[in-house]
């Protein structure tokens, strides 16, 4: 019955891990980004559309990984 309980709340903190881990790096990730952009647009301000749009894609990706981390540790959790 112990066995059970704590193969079921390991579970529960694996996947709370998990998630927290995918959205502390998506955090860090972003925040480089945005640092990076900054330094690059303050260097060439003449290409600070193209640094932009660059600085977009690149953080949806990363948020589009860190969703889908999310979304395993969910499938984890409940299947």
């Amino acid at each position: 019955m112990l066995a059970i309980i704590l193969s079921i709340a390991i579970k529960y903190l694996g996947a709370g891990f998990g998630a927290a881990i995918a959205a502390i790096a998506a955090g860090l990730g972003i925040g480089k980004i945005g640092s990076s952009a900054m330094e690059a647009i303050a260097r060439q301000p003449e290409a600070a559309n193209d640094i932009r749009s660059n600085m977009i894609v690149i953080a949806a990706l990363i948020e589009g990984v860190a969703l889908f981390a999310v979304i395993v540790c969910l499938l984890c959790l409940f299947v």
